[in-house]
């Protein structure tokens, strides 16, 4: 690493105010303090002495991550090499295929590298995609406002990719994260000033956009011309004994779906990180489940003789669709989400009970965790006003 520190050392003078590369700077400090800490720090007696900043906060969440990044390489290429298989196929078109026979690998679900490199081929260029993109805009306005590159992209740049379904094409990918970016962050001010999730942000412009692209059957599976259903889609048309899929392939993540958000149990282990390191909200996350399993029981009790999914039971709702991933990696977004501690119980209270109204009584989307903590970003600010303002009035009786 000293070679790497000289040659920054060396460089900084063309960077700094007054060099040749002046307008760069935001480049060329992203890349020194993504390696090496800052070289200004604050030193002697200061307000708050904390080793977390920005950069340790967005590298745990990264960590967080992990377990649903290796779930979304092996289910994408699990899924992919299941359907080859079964239609007896042994190569595929395309440089896909083309790096599958370079590494001597064929199209067998049964062989996990072969599931690993297949769902990778796919994961792989959306993230590079995702985060050029992304990355441009977030130079461009660090630029134009002459202060660093934020660390809050890194976080962006791997939820997006996770929530897309593996046959979406690029050059979508790239106008949605602008999208997210530019219209969803960056107007508001940047990192930290953000009232919307940049990452649902994005996913939501894509859906209404191009909505053949994202949604329907014929996007999950990563096989040209092969359709097949979610298990929340089948659930809507004939409930529970309508899901092809086991209970526990489905808790596993061995399902169709968004690329990194069907595994539960992976969600589980990136929850249990976050809670343990202080980053995510356990109460946003215990009062979103509460709420939602507490919704689902009172419509399972009410029935309904045209809708299947108010027969489905919470346990078959928390292992299908995107409702762990949401509520562990996107409501607890320390920026978009209530800051309050008191506040975080109603709005996870908030989300939980929104995510039941639209996958369950609206019949014509039967996903309901996007729009659900998209709507409770809108409400945090108001919560927290209400929070705090019921705080202030407590103390003015309380002391007269």
């Amino acid at each position: 690493m000293k070679p790497l520190r000289k040659f920054l050392d060396s460089q900084h003078h063309l960077f700094a105010k007054g060099g040749k590369l002046e307008v760069l700077y935001p480049l060329y400090e992203a890349l020194d303090t993504f390696v090496f800490t800052p070289a200004d720090v604050t030193t002697g007696k200061t307000h708050v002495r904390d080793g977390l900043d920005l950069k340790r906060l967005m590298g745990t969440v990264a960590i967080a991550l992990v377990p649903c990044i290796l779930m979304a390489m092996f289910n994408t290429g699990y899924q992919a090499n299941s359907v080859l298989h079964s239609m007896g196929k042994t190569s595929v078109e395309g440089w896909r295929g083309a790096i599958m026979a370079l590494l001597g690998l064929g199209f067998d679900p049964s062989n996990p590298i072969s599931n690993f490199v297949h769902g990778a081929l796919y994961l792989a260029p959306v993230f590079l995609v995702c985060n050029i993109a992304g990355g441009f805009w977030e130079v461009v306005f660090a630029t134009i406002r002459k202060h660093e590159v934020n660390e809050g992209f890194l976080v962006t740049g791997l939820l997006f990719p996770l929530i897309l379904p593996p046959t979406i094409p690029l050059w979508q990918v790239a106008v949605g994260i602008s999208f997210g970016v530019v219209v969803g962050k960056e107007i508001f001010g940047g990192t930290g000033k953000n009232f919307l999730n940049p990452a649902l942000t994005a996913r939501a412009f894509l859906f209404f956009a191009y909505p053949a692209q994202i949604s329907g059957d014929a996007v999950w599976v990563a096989v040209d011309g092969y359709t097949g259903a979610t298990s929340l889609a089948m659930a809507a048309q004939g409930g529970a004994d309508a899901i092809s899929m086991s209970w526990l392939h489905s808790f596993i993540g061995l399902i169709p779906g968004s690329m990194g958000e069907t595994s539960v149990l992976a969600c589980l282990f990136g929850a249990y990180y976050l809670c343990m390191t202080g980053i995510g909200s356990w109460r946003i996350m215990l009062s979103t489940t509460v709420s939602f399993i507490l919704f689902i029981l009172m419509l399972n009790g009410i029935g309904s003789a045209t809708n299947p999914m108010f027969g489905l039971s919470p346990a078959w709702h928390l292992v299908i669709g995107g409702f762990a991933f949401g509520t562990v990696f996107m409501a607890t977004d320390p920026v978009s989400a209530a800051m309050t501690q008191k506040g975080q119980w109603f709005y996870g209270a908030l989300i939980g009970f929104m995510i039941v109204m639209v996958r369950v009584i609206n019949p014509a989307y039967p996903e309901g965790v996007m729009l659900a903590i998209l709507f409770g970003n809108v409400c945090a600010p108001l919560i927290d006003y209400f929070v705090i303002n019921a705080n202030i009035k407590r103390r003015s009786l309380r002391n007269g």
